[in-house]
């Protein structure tokens, strides 16, 4: 290489395309399109990869790095992206991983608190959005199997989307603007054959154009822990039914059945907050 062609970087000489990938690497705040290689965190097969918007406080690199160092102490979990739905903030996308991770191991609570003292929010905006990606072989090996689970995935939200605008915390516009439902229909063959036709793009509230993901793209931004938590443990919850029950099993299940068999704290709580439990209520503290 000559000396013309050289590119210098932390006493590092790079060929101009080396350069530039060391450059983005480098970056606190990657551009919108940045994906590094995942890297795949827990025990299981199913994955959920977040992407969290905050907004109200810049791109700020001082703010991300906060951020990163709590995030990325002991392992490479999250890295930072721009967005230009927001108006003044930044996405903050973690690596793939097993639910369990998300819950005992990633610091969510800690970033999240973090990003509060720096004035971030994200339920309080008109922008912000929680997607949650999975990973589709967790359905099925075959693409045959991988439909099967996913028209199910999409029978489910349409046969329930009452209860899950409210869970959401979405607004009928918002969600017709970035997580679009594709319509009711009778059964989840039929559902699955409109959504292929892509009428609605990435913006639909299960976006299918990721090759290896399915994104549940319905839920509005939160830096509140529950919540954030309640959210997983629901698109978790989806997922199973979508599994384990037959398309005739899936059409006769009611929401009341769907909860009756719920666990997780978090997300009976955050349900009885959203009046989406038994008929349950319970004082909810304020969504930031």
């Amino acid at each position: 290489m000559h000396e013309d062609d050289a590119y210098y970087l932390d006493g590092e000489t790079y060929c101009r395309d080396c350069y530039e990938d060391e450059r983005e690497e480098s970056n606190l705040i990657h551009e919108y399109g940045y994906k590094p290689n995942p890297i795949f965190y827990g025990e299981g097969n199913r994955y959920f990869g977040i992407e969290l918007e905050i907004d109200g406080a810049g791109r700020d690199d001082d703010f991300a790095e906060e951020l990163l160092d709590i995030a990325n102490a002991h392992a490479d979990l999250l890295y930072i992206k721009t967005d230009g739905s927001l108006d003044d903030g930044m996405e903050l996308v973690s690596h793939p991983c097993t639910m369990n991770y998300h819950i005992n191991e990633f610091p969510w609570e800690d970033i999240m608190h973090r990003a509060v003292r720096q004035g971030y929010r994200s339920h309080q905006t008109s922008t912000c959005g929680l997607h949650l990606h999975v990973n589709r072989n967790a359905f099925s090996d075959s693409q045959e199997g991988q439909d099967e689970v996913i028209s199910r995935i999409l029978y489910f939200v349409e046969h329930h989307w009452n209860e899950l605008l409210k869970f959401s915390r979405r607004s009928e516009y918002a969600m017709n603007r970035w997580a679009a439902r594709y319509g009711y229909e009778h059964t989840p063959k039929a559902i699955m054959d409109k959504a292929k036709k892509g009428g609605n793009g990435r913006y639909a509230a299960v976006n299918l154009c990721n090759y290896h993901t399915v994104e549940f793209r319905l839920f509005r931004g939160t830096l509140k822990y529950n919540t954030f938590i309640a959210t997983i443990q629901l698109v978790n919850r989806i997922c199973d039914s979508a599994m384990y029950n037959t398309d005739d099993s899936i059409a006769k299940l009611s929401w009341s059945d769907f909860v009756a068999d719920i666990t997780e704290p978090e997300l009976i709580q955050y349900l009885k907050e959203r009046q989406l439990y038994v008929n349950e209520e319970v004082c909810a503290e304020e969504e930031m």
